[in-house]
């Protein structure tokens, strides 16, 4: 759900972190492939996101990542399907 700063405000119970000078969370998601890892990295950057560090190749998995407009940091990981069992 995508909420303005305003309404989101009357959900939590404390108060909300500025995302930009605190890490708040780290979102991971899992991709079907190295090529989408980087689209979603590219399309983010698009909307305006940014990226905060290299992808990571790691030969067994690849990693990427970008920042949201509001600071969060989302992480983008493929795993070869083989290293998994």
């Amino acid at each position: 759900m995508l909420l303005t700063e305003a309404k989101f405000k009357t959900f939590p119970p404390k108060a909300i972190c500025d995302a930009t000078k605190n890490t708040e969370v780290l979102v991971c998601l899992s991709r079907e492939s190295r090529g989408d890892v980087d689209a979603m990295v590219r399309d983010a950057v698009a909307a305006g996101g940014t990226t905060y560090n290299q992808p990571q190749d790691h030969g067994f998995m690849y990693a990427h990542g970008f920042q949201d407009l509001d600071g969060h940091i989302w992480e983008l990981l493929f795993m070869e399907p083989s290293a998994v069992q």
